[in-house]
């Protein structure tokens, strides 16, 4: 979609999708293959093909239709000048056996090659052209070519049916343009003043995305980050610096702050389309997600009907999960996919992470071969490093390997022979990881296994291509292996010295090779460049060399901190330096602990949260408490809560009660951020431990490569993540100016050097606690005040 006033822009591949788009919506293992040899397929054909075939040529046409302007463009893969003939190459990669490939196999593939043949033939006045699709087969390495010459008369024709086609379409776009940048040039702030550091977030926005840059921005809880960000970049919009907003977040709660923050400025005045993006497994109609057409009725023919679905649901202007249902039903399409091809259109989508920065589920549709000029919005951007090293990194388990075995051994017999060498592979893996304490590190791809998984799966999708109506159950196992072996592969195309490889044993015969991403900040970095600029914020983004260093920043980009507003005598700020919370003397704090939490509920009635570096730590802490003082109303946090179980925990905290509540959960889990418990309806927050991550093998990978790339190895690996967990939860008290509450950090290393330099400037008043009559002193003298 176009990004200011005058132009609508649409790339040929949209163009020619969204008008030719029909039938089925396919299982998507059709194909999937195609995209770890694709890229490597083209340029193979192109470097092959000589001197004269000039590659990646960009393509575009301009035209002024009625008082449209629409710019159309795109990269063809090849044109090839010969002396009496000019060819437009079209590569496109197939499992698919050649000889049975006709020449009107895809409409498509002739459409979108005629189209850069007519932009060429145009731009060049010839009168002819010639027009030829490569097909490459990725099992075989065949090649087969159809070519057909066209006059520029006739190549106009099919393109102007394209386009007059799209025409329709392309009228209600300007029109909703035109009302949407009218509305953000006349709308205001939707409060009649800026908070104190909000306005220097909302202009530190707006230059960044002005200039294309990216920003690191901490900002304090109870500035209004989320305004604050999405206000300019509206603005921006309408000023042509960016066609489209992508607000991402990591959790479901973060999403409804966005969602919020449009809402509200709609109420003032903006005219804005905004899309909220809902897993698949959540809005898919069906109990179990099956995309096969000869079992859902909403894949049967979804292309045949999701365009009319398009524009109906455009005359609405909240693309939200309630309307995407309404009309996918309307229209029996599949809303995952409808929500999907909605977020072309959008002006805002609301998202997680995974759709901009994810190789295997990333929006390839939306961005396109050359990136956009969208802006990303990162939210709690702090929660990006461990998110991101797992999104890069892959894994594969022995005991996968040997279900896949036993399900091809009599229904997949073409397969067994290759799943038998995987296997053999792990079972040699396994004897070298017990030959050596469970672990084997190396620093390069496992060779032998990339072999066998790229003949797996062309031989699967050809299988599963072939075996349509095979038992559900294998075809199931075939299918979860393939993805897997698919992602693995992908992960070594990216493999680099920021990776490890690792094998481990587990319990059960079972074993364990991933390919780790130790430091994320090179592939975030381009997943970066797929829009424009980006703004990344965080109440906790500290220390920010950390997180510029591994978020993909580097040391000219800009950032911002900002202070917070808050009085920071409302936070009563107490740490405990005495107690030692370290895993082996545990288990002689646990009566401390209890007794010191007891004494904060003594002093105050109140609503109060225990946060614990582990479930185990907790539980033990817990007994202790309810043993020593059962007068007092208790919950704990489970393992596994779901969002139903999470809303009743947190309906608990009712403010104004007579009684108090003591709440155990565990730093960083669900309850240790993104959630508002404000006024009195939380009191205070006890934090034991410096919430350093459980020591374990991928940490301590971690520490080693930090070591030696900047010697800061346990820092990056235990000491920066622990903080910034602590961070997060103390935040859990002080959500609003009118806010009140204590927080009470338990750690004798809390006063080492170390952390105090990790302190941010709303904690420099904090006292230190040497005893427990000091404790009720310091929590007597800080609720008088406050009287």
């Amino acid at each position: 979609m176009g990004n200011i006033n005058e132009v609508i822009k649409i790339s040929v591949r949209h163009l020619v999708e969204f008008v030719l788009k029909s039938g089925d919506l396919t299982s998507t293992f059709i194909g999937s293959g195609r995209m770890v040899e694709g890229t490597k397929a083209h340029q193979r054909i192109q470097k092959a093909a000589g001197d004269n075939y000039n590659a990646e040529v960009h393509l575009k046409y301009i035209l002024q239709k009625e008082d449209t302007t629409i710019e159309v463009s795109g990269r063809a893969d090849g044109i090839i000048k010969e002396e009496n003939e000019v060819i437009i190459d079209e590569i496109k990669t197939t499992t698919k056996v050649l000889d049975f490939l006709e020449e009107d196999y895809n409409i498509k593939h002739w459409a979108q090659a005629k189209c850069y043949g007519f932009f060429y033939a145009t731009e060049n006045q010839l009168e002819n052209i010639s027009i030829q699709l490569t097909y490459y087969n990725i099992d075989s390495r065949d090649i087969k070519r159809f070519k057909k010459e066209y006059t520029l008369k006739e190549l106009q024709e099919e393109f102007f049916f394209l386009l007059n086609s799209y025409m329709e379409w392309a009228k209600e776009l300007k029109q909703w343009i035109k009302v949407r940048d009218e509305s953000i040039s006349e709308l205001n702030f939707p409060f009649p003043e800026f908070r104190e550091g909000q306005r220097k977030l909302s202009v530190a926005t707006y230059k960044t995305i002005e200039e294309g840059e990216i920003l690191f921005a901490q900002a304090p809880t109870g500035i209004g980050k989320t305004l604050a960000t999405v206000f300019p970049t509206v603005k921006a919009l309408e000023k042509g610096f960016t066609s489209k907003i992508m607000y991402l977040t990591a959790k479901t709660i973060t999403r409804t702050a966005a969602e919020k923050a449009f809402e509200l400025l709609k109420e003032n005045g903006l005219r804005f389309k905004t899309l909220t993006i809902t897993a698949k497994e959540k809005i898919c109609f069906k109990e179990e997600v099956n995309c096969d057409p000869e079992v859902c009725k909403y894949a049967k023919g979804h292309f045949d009907r999701v365009n009319a679905a398009i524009f109906e649901i455009f005359q609405e202007e909240n693309l939200s999960r309630d309307n995407i249902e309404k009309y996918s039903e309307k229209h029996c399409v599949c809303p995952f996919e409808f929500s999907l091809d909605l977020a072309f259109w959008a002006d805002g989508i609301i998202c997680d992470y995974n759709y901009v920065f994810d190789p295997r589920v990333h929006l390839k549709r939306l961005f396109g071969d050359e990136g956009t000029d969208y802006v990303f919005l990162v939210d709690e951007a702090h929660n990006l490093v461990d998110r991101a090293r797992e999104m890069f990194s892959a894994e594969i388990f022995k005991k996968d390997v040997l279900e896949l075995k036993k399900a091809c051994k009599d229904s997949a017999k073409e397969l067994s022979s290759i799943v038998s060498k995987i296997n053999s592979f792990f079972v040699q893996l396994r004897k070298e990881c017990e030959e050596k304490d469970k672990f084997i590190i190396k620093e390069e791809v496992p060779k032998e296994l990339t072999a066998l998984l790229i003949k797996f799966t062309n031989k699967a999708e050809k299988w599963l291509m072939e075996h349509i109506n095979s038992s559900e159950e294998v075809k199931e196992i075939i299918l979860q292996f393939y993805f897997n072996a698919l992602t693995f592969l992908r992960t070594i195309d990216s493999y680099d010295e920021k990776y490890i490889t690792y094998g481990e044993s587990l319990e059960d015969n079972n074993v364990r090779l991933k390919l780790y991403c130790l430091d994320p900040s090179t592939q975030l970095k381009e997943a970066l460049k797929r829009g424009k600029s980006a703004v990344l914020f965080s109440a906790t983004l500290s220390p920010m060399d950390y997180f510029i260093d591994l978020l993909g920043g580097q040391e000219t980009s800009y950032r911002i901190r900002l202070k917070s507003f808050f009085e920071k005598q409302n936070l009563g700020l107490l740490v405990d330096g005495k107690t030692s919370t370290k895993y082996r003397l545990r288990d002689y704090s646990y009566e401390k602990i209890a007794d010191m939490i007891n004494t904060i509920v003594k002093a105050n009635t109140g609503n109060y949260l225990v946060f614990f570096p582990s479930y185990k730590y907790m539980d033990n802490v817990f007994l202790s408490f309810k043993q020593r003082y059962n007068n007092i109303k208790v919950i704990c946090q489970s393992v596994g809560m779901s969002e139903e179980d999470r809303e009743k925990f947190l309906k608990k905290f009712k403010a104004d009660e007579d009684k108090s509540l003591v709440a155990f959960a565990v730093m960083g889990g669900i309850f240790g951020e993104g959630i508002d418990l404000v006024g009195n309806r939380l009191s205070g927050a006890i934090i034991v431990g410096v919430g350093l991550p459980q020591i374990c093998f991928e940490r301590d990978i971690i520490k080693d490569y930090f070591n030696k790339k900047n010697g800061m190895g346990f820092d990056y690996a235990y000491v920066y993540p622990g903080m910034n967990k602590v961070m997060q939860a103390v935040g859990r008290v002080i959500r609003t100016e009118k806010d009140k509450g204590i927080a009470l950090l338990i750690d004798d290393r809390f006063l080492s050097n170390k952390y105090l330099n990790l302190y941010p400037y709303e904690w420099s008043h904090y006292e230190k606690v040497d005893n427990m009559l000091n404790l009720q002193e310091k929590l007597k003298n800080f609720w008088q005040k406050l009287d």
